[in-house]
């Protein structure tokens, strides 16, 4: 469901979720800031910029969101990164699966303390 990327089968539980944490935080800020640069989202999400250049290419591919060209103030190309309505449902299973592991690790770890 929201594995973006093969490689997400191969990563353990840790990974994932933080894989699966970076992927909402991107989501998210796309939504909230369509004309972000990849370099603002490495500032934002604490990633490297190839990082959020893989993450964007492939929820590109995957249809979650989409890019257009528009001329910014400065009058230069910029991009306009867009959540598609895939995206957008796309985000709420991934906010809820992420949701349900950090609860799992939770209750695992109360009962550790008792």
């Amino acid at each position: 469901m929201y594995n973006i990327c093969s490689k997400d089968e191969h990563m353990d539980s840790e990974q994932s979720t933080k894989h699966l944490e970076e992927t909402i935080k991107l989501l998210n800020h796309i939504q909230e800031n369509p004309e972000a640069t990849q370099r603002e989202l490495v500032g934002k999400l604490d990633v490297s910029l190839g990082k959020v250049n893989f993450l964007v290419n492939a929820l590109v591919e995957k249809g979650f969101i989409k890019i257009e060209r528009f001329k910014n103030s400065r009058n230069k190309m910029g991009y306009l990164y867009l959540l598609t309505p895939k995206g957008m449902s796309e985000r709420v299973e991934m906010t809820k699966k992420f949701l349900d592991k950090k609860t799992e690790e939770y209750e695992a770890i109360k009962l550790l303390c008792k």
